[in-house]
Formats: C-alpha cells, structure tokens, sequence
C-alpha cells in the first residue's frame, strides 16, 4: 500500500536529526508494539551507527503479550540495542525509563556532565505523551492526529539528563508494501490518506487468520468464515452497518474494524510477528533481484536497438501524432 503523507516539515526533521546525531549519548526510539517492525524508522537505522538506542515499546497495553516478547528478543539480538515495555497511561512504568537511560549511559557518566538524549518515533506512536511523563510537566503537545510534534525542543530531565524531541517522522519510501497497511491500520498516518475499505480488507484477513476466536467473541459469530469479505458481511450485519435495501455498508463496517483496533477493543492484537518479518524480508530480496534483472534486461534490449512491441507501437503513435499536427499546421 502506499502512504501518500510525508510532509514537508518531515524532510527538514530527518535532516535536523542528522546534523545533531554527533551530539547524542544515547537514542530512544518509541515503537507501537503492535508493529515494532513498521513502525522503527529504517532511515534511523542507517545513520545510528553503534550509538547505544533503547527501544520503548510503547501501547504494549494493547498488543499480544507473547508477540512482544518475542520482539524484544529479536530487537535486543542487535548490538546496543536494549527494550522497554509500557504505555503512555501507565506512568509509573514509564519513569523507569530515566533510570535506564542511565545505566544504558554509565560508562560515559565519569567523562560526561550531562546526558544527551534524543527521543524519537513515528506520529501518533505516544511519544509526546511520554516526553510529558519523564519531564513531570506539560512540555510537548499531545493529540489522536499524527504530526503534532513540528520542530525540535530541548527539555530539560533534571538531574544531568537532557531529552531532545524530534517531530514524528516517517520515511519517503515504504520498501515493504505491508508495512503501509499496518501503519495505517494502527493509525500512525491521517485517515485522509488511507482508503478504509482497502486497509480494512487487509486487517480482515489478518485478524481471521491470526485472531479468530477473539474476532468470533467480539461480533458474536457462531464460526469465523474462510474469506474477509464473508467475516466483513457477516459483522455488518452484527452491528447494523446496512444500507439501503439490507445491502452490506463495506466502508461502515472497515471503518468499524480498525477503530475498534486501535481503541484495544477486539482484544490485544499484534499485527506482525518476527517470523513474518524473516519472510517479508526474503520475497523483497526476491523482488528486488527480478526489478534488478528486469532493469538490466531492457538496459540491453536498449543497447542492442531492439524495442518491445509495445515500445514499437508508442512509437508509432507517436509518429502518427506528430504527422498529424504536422498536417494540420500545413492547413493553417
């Protein structure tokens, strides 16, 4: 799926955060736990280096207990990387992070008087909320609509730690094409530039498949059907998403699912798993490999003067197109 929503104040941010990174002792990364995955930002990872980062799974409230700590595992099998669990209503919790980051950081304390540490994440993954509860004040905007957050601000921790927020920020190209549907799901991007019906059909067939009995128990199915479009039918007609005539309300009831997700309500969901990782990751090297080989064949067809048939035939029009303007000057 694509995401078309990378505004212009994203490009100035992952700029911002380059140009600081030297600065910094030690990175928090905020991540949905429903989809640790989808949500890490790979442009992050590229420029991190071997820079200590601590990995908040953040909404862990309502993911799948088991499914995250097998995420944890699989993040803290990368060097420098550490985990946290907690949710933004859970504040107790959460201050435990200013400790961690202090032992994450005790090797520099001796050399150091101050703690440099940049806080970042996705829109909408809580990390403002957070920030608020680490600082015991009101210091970043908060809100249910992703990119609140539009330049950086330096806070102040107390005791010699200083917290350096960044805007939520996505990246110009999502290489995996479920990676679109799970942010969009989780509501990590605006409903504006999501198709509902779309991202609903893919959470369907995820949810049946991965979660059935929590599906059957919330919209009082006696079986979960074989296909999303059977289970979409039979839950609007649960909850009275009809139009017209008795006909099925596909848009109501999509809209229905993935509220009703995000809100925690159809049960604590994950919408990705480290195995499912391994294996996304394998068929886009296998992608990758064919739009390579392609390239390089119509790279050779190029420099051998061949054109395909349908190149043939463009040019032709084009031709054709030409002559004929050509036709109609010569009247003129």
């Amino acid at each position: 799926m694509a995401v078309h929503w990378f505004p212009g104040h994203m490009h100035k941010a992952l700029k911002e955060i380059k140009q600081v990174l030297s600065q910094v002792d030690i990175l928090i990364e905020v991540l949905d736990a429903r989809i640790p995955y989808s949500s890490e930002n790979p442009e992050i990872a590229k420029i991190r280096g071997n820079k200590p980062c601590l990995k908040i799974l953040n909404k862990s409230d309502l993911a799948d207990p088991d499914i995250t700590a097998e995420w944890q595992a699989h993040l803290e099998s990368e060097v420098g990387v550490k985990t946290f669990t907690t949710s933004t209503d859970n504040i107790a919790k959460s201050k435990q992070i200013i400790e961690l980051i202090r032992k994450t950081c005790a090797h520099k304390e001796a050399s150091i008087k101050t703690i440099n540490a940049m806080i970042i994440g996705i829109p909408n993954v809580g990390k403002s909320t957070l920030i608020n509860i680490l600082a015991e004040r009101v210091i970043a905007k908060t809100g249910n609509e992703p990119a609140v957050t539009k330049s950086q601000q330096r806070i102040n921790l107390g005791s010699g730690i200083v917290l350096l927020d960044t805007p939520g920020v996505l990246w110009p190209k999502l290489e995996n094409p479920n990676t679109g549907y799970r942010l969009a799901a989780s509501g990590a991007v605006k409903d504006t530039a999501m198709e509902y019906d779309d991202v609903g059909f893919y959470t369907a067939d995820y949810l049946i498949k991965a979660y059935p009995e929590l599906m059957k128990a919330r919209f009082k199915l006696d079986s979960i059907p074989d296909t999303e479009i059977e289970f979409l039918e039979l839950a609007a007609a649960k909850r009275g998403a009809l139009m017209a005539g008795g006909r099925v309300n596909l848009h109501k009831i999509c809209e229905v699912l993935i509220n009703e997700l995000r809100l925690g309500k159809l049960g604590r969901i994950t919408l990705e798993t480290p195995s499912m990782l391994i294996k996304e990751k394998l068929e886009m090297a296998e992608a990758a490999a064919n739009k390579a080989t392609e390239k390089d064949k119509r790279k050779q067809k190029f420099k051998d003067g061949s054109l395909t048939p349908d190149k043939k035939d463009r040019k032709e029009k084009r031709t054709e197109k030409r002559i004929a303007q050509s036709e109609r000057m010569k009247k003129r």
